[in-house]
């Protein structure tokens, strides 16, 4: 009896220990998190690359892969993403993939903060000279500072990684690129795949040079996880480009200043009301330019005094002015250089003087014209006098009776214009006669 038992628990074990096989095997399997850096640098690619190198921290995973491909971007937003990639206590991989992708400009810095730096064929890097929003170049004591900061970044980051420094230095005064082949044999880059699995397993068993310590790759039949970007970050980050944000500014405007001319219209209102706030959260991820800032409002209070004040559109043409100016600093460019396109910004001048002094003029004459209902639109009607007028007496205007008065006796049967109104009270003068309007 007990061998029968033993024997039934015996089996109950093989049995539970090959359901558990599969499972220890998968547990087993180095777990690798990807995220992609695609498109410009800005502040919500910074929140999102910072947040996928603490998930992989917390996933415990073996390796954070990032898969680049960028022109560049904001430089604030580029420090954030090389700080939390150096002290990340994963493993970081960069790898500029696909064939066609870059990693130029800020792309370089990051690419250069990584513990492991991989290139597809047909990929390229460097073009890292700092230049401001239009594409020329920083001059002065402001340029000296901002290229001798960048050099000493980029020099530190590549030496830090045994890669080659003077090239990269080379990249950030001279704006050289290179090819993946050139940077792995000049020692830019550490090694070329043609895909993701293929560098995977080049990786595995690698050590990686730490301030704190060496750190070994596991990557052999690694299960990558996509950390995708939340649909969130996704709309945020097509907003975060500054011609966008100085065209919502200039749609809110538009909206506002319609629907304050135009009580009741409510689109032109609800319209402006939204882009306002787009326009909120798309400047509140840019770097600003309080001159900017304030020239833009500048622009605004311009526009709204314009259509208060009787100055054929002088004020316009200042606020039109202000606004292009305003649009031109309203983001601080930084060592990288982004900013408004200046062909928008003069092309959306135009347009705003073209609205200000032409629609919005037509509209607040349209206003100042006579009234045609209610008590207004009384003055210059003409009736019949059923009352003799000495001065005081009756008119039949507009199928009614009123009191009314004149200047001069106007007999029974007369006709007479209406020159004024008090409450329910005419003052009228003989039709064929001279009007005196009443003050």
């Amino acid at each position: 009896m007990r061998a029968r038992i033993a024997l039934r628990f015996g089996w109950l074990i093989f049995a539970a220990a090959l359901a558990l096989a599969p499972g220890a095997a998968v547990a087993a399997a180095p777990h690798v998190e990807q995220a992609d850096l695609n498109g410009d640098i800005n502040n919500v690619m910074s929140a999102y690359i910072q947040g996928a190198v603490n998930q992989a921290e917390s996933d415990n995973a073996s390796a954070l892969l990032v898969v680049m491909n960028t022109p560049g971007g904001i430089s604030t937003s580029m420090d954030e993403i090389v700080t939390s990639l150096l002290n990340s206590k994963v493993p970081v991989i960069v790898y500029v993939y696909p064939s066609g992708a870059r990693a130029a400009s800020a792309g370089l810095f990051v690419a250069q903060a990584a513990d492991v730096l991989a290139m597809a064929p047909g990929t390229n890097i460097g073009s890292a000279h700092p230049i401001d929003a239009t594409g020329a170049d920083i001059t002065g004591d402001l340029g000296a500072k901002v290229l001798n900061d960048a050099v000493t970044r980029v020099r530190n980051l590549a030496s830090m990684h045994n890669r080659n420094a003077d090239w990269a230095e080379d990249a950030v005064r001279n704006s050289v690129n290179i090819n993946a082949e050139q940077a792995v044999q000049l020692h830019v880059a550490d090694l070329i795949a043609n895909d993701i699995p293929s560098l995977l397993g080049q990786l595995d068993g690698r050590e990686v040079p730490r301030t704190s310590g060496t750190l070994t790759i596991h990557t052999a039949g690694a299960i990558v996880s996509d950390m995708s970007m939340p649909f969130w970050q996704v709309f945020l980050n097509a907003l975060i480009d500054p011609t966008i944000a100085a065209l919502l500014i200039i749609v809110a405007g538009y909206g506002i200043i319609t629907e304050m001319s135009n009580p009741g219209l409510i689109l032109p209102g609800v319209i402006g009301g939204i882009a306002a706030v787009l326009a909120i959260v798309s400047l509140a991820n840019l770097p600003l330019n309080i001159a900017g800032v304030l020239m833009m409002l500048l622009a605004l209070i311009l526009f709204v005094a314009d259509l208060k004040a009787p100055t054929h559109g002088f004020l316009s043409v200042g606020g039109v002015f202000a606004l292009v100016l305003g649009m031109a600093f309203l983001i601080n460019t930084g060592p990288v250089g982004l900013g408004v396109n200046p062909f928008v910004a003069v092309g959306v001048g135009l347009v705003t003087l073209v609205f200000f002094v032409g629609f919005i003029q037509r509209i607040v004459a349209a206003r100042r014209q006579p009234a045609f209902v209610g008590a207004d639109s009384m003055v210059g009607t003409t009736g019949e006098v059923r009352e003799a007028l000495s001065p005081e007496g009756l008119v039949f205007v507009k199928g009614a009776l009123w009191q009314a008065s004149a200047e001069s006796p106007i007999p029974a049967g007369a006709e007479v214009r209406v020159v004024g109104r008090k409450g329910l009270h005419l003052q009228v003068a003989q039709a064929n006669g001279e009007m005196k309007e009443k003050s």
